[in-house]
């Protein structure tokens, strides 16, 4: 791809896992969701039976603000002199050393408080998966400006351990390297509905999700933020090893 020309005004950046937009792994993701990231767009959301439109719609807010994704490396914002030219050439040097790879079969499951697509736990790929992630988080945080005292205390106030809090201070993230775990996002807090409901939503993104094409991990995405608090926009997809 050609390096576009976009003046460098977004709040901040991040590099994820996405599916190309227009593929049956894109449009699933973001039907659920309730937003193209592409397209910038709302998309209608499954309808459940039992379970309320204005429900599943509270209950997707979050993940729907940043697109249909996993995450690599977590929102940032660029360091003083860094600009986006260099950071969409530095992205597509990563991808041009990663070597591209077939995802296993997501399932769905709850993670903590929210649900999530994850790859089985002892799937060869996983490792492959790691190894990824760990790239663009080692290789772009040069790039990235150092947390404030306001962005620490959010992060920390959620409780972390003291191997997170490390990861939190050195990488910007404390969810990296030994404590990553790839998910797609499809949910927000379940506490946010009752448990029928939650049972109800559970089953149908199984239903859902059930037949999703296998995914080819075999470009990094670039996500924005316009501004502080916006929905986060699709960018770029950058070829790996091309």
């Amino acid at each position: 791809m050609n390096t576009p020309d976009m003046p460098p005004t977004h709040h901040r950046y991040a590099v994820y896992f996405a599916p190309n937009p227009g593929s049956l792994g894109w449009l699933a993701g973001s039907h659920w969701l309730g937003r193209c990231a592409a397209l910038l767009q709302p998309l209608q959301q499954l309808a459940i039976d039992g379970v309320a439109a204005d429900a599943l719609h509270r209950l997707t807010a979050a993940p729907r603000r940043y697109g249909w994704h996993a995450t690599l490396k977590a929102p940032f914002a660029l360091a003083p002199g860094t600009d986006w030219i260099t950071l969409h050439q530095t992205v597509q040097e990563v991808a041009r050393g990663l070597q591209p790879f077939v995802l296993p079969p997501l399932q769905v499951q709850r993670i903590d408080d929210f649900l999530a697509l994850v790859p089985p736990a002892l799937h060869p790929a996983n490792a492959q998966i790691q190894e990824t992630a760990a790239t663009c988080v080692t290789a772009l945080q040069p790039l990235a400006a150092p947390l404030s005292e306001d962005d620490l205390a959010r992060r920390r106030a959620a409780g972390l351990t003291a191997r997170q809090d490390a990861l939190l201070q050195q990488w910007g993230y404390p969810f990296v390297l030994d404590e990553f775990r790839f998910h797609m996002s499809l949910t927000g807090s379940l506490a946010q509905v009752d448990a029928p409901t939650q049972s109800l939503v559970f089953e149908a993104a199984q239903e859902f999700f059930s037949d999703l094409p296998i995914l080819k991990f075999n470009s990094l995405a670039l996500f924005a933020e316009p501004t502080p608090g916006a929905d986060f926009v699709l960018l770029d997809h950058m070829e790996m090893g091309a």
